[in-house]
């Protein structure tokens, strides 16, 4: 990746303390991840709903929303999935210094990509959710027609597939989305953010 010449970080007045404390709220990331149809997106608006009601400020990337602009260029090479995911990282680390809680649904599939997402955003301040759903389950959902057009080859690379997913060994929370509801799966989560200091109780 070239280096942009000549350029030199700008200090600004107000922190992110100042923001946290407007907003009432800690700032932070939930990186969701999984196969294809295993409930990210769900679960990140599901999730974002009830941060709203809590009047917690934040914002869901979804992985296809943002293909549509930020990495539209992109295609899904491995050196295209790891820039996007990099671009991501980049760019839930300036939500986070402005206050703000982000909520990324990609399916994210190689653990070094995410562990390199989790070094660019402040320590303590990701938490990773792996929708843990079996291959046969996320293929049945297929809203999408993904799954049969990779197996009939006509989308290669594909995550699960063509191409392989590593799940993560030490996930801050694992949600069973095979097996829990929407509101079960966002209650764990909630549970999750509140006992580990993230969002306030009640």
């Amino acid at each position: 990746m070239t280096k942009s010449e000549n350029v030199v970080w700008q200090e600004q007045a107000i922190t992110r303390d100042h923001r946290q404390e407007q907003n009432g709220h800690k700032s932070f990331v939930v990186w969701f991840t999984g196969l294809s149809g295993s409930g990210k997106s769900t679960l990140a608006s599901a999730l974002e709903s009830e941060l709203h009601r809590l009047n917690c400020r934040s914002f869901v990337f979804d992985g296809d929303n943002v293909r549509h602009g930020l990495c539209g260029d992109l295609g899904f090479s491995e050196d295209d999935r790891k820039e996007n995911i990099r671009r991501i990282a980049e760019m839930t680390r300036l939500f986070v210094e402005a206050g703000v809680i982000a909520l990324t649904a990609f399916i994210s599939p190689m653990r070094d990509d995410r562990r390199k997402a989790r070094d660019l955003i402040p320590d303590g301040d990701l938490v990773e959710v792996y929708c843990n759903c079996s291959l046969e389950t996320c293929e049945n959902r297929d809203v999408k027609g993904l799954y049969k057009k990779a197996r009939a080859g006509l989308i290669k690379n594909y995550t699960g597939i063509s191409s392989p997913y590593e799940a993560p060994e030490n996930p801050e929370v694992s949600v069973d989305t095979d097996a829990l509801t929407i509101e079960e799966g966002t209650a764990q989560i909630l549970d999750y953010l509140r006992e580990h200091g993230f969002i306030p109780n009640g």
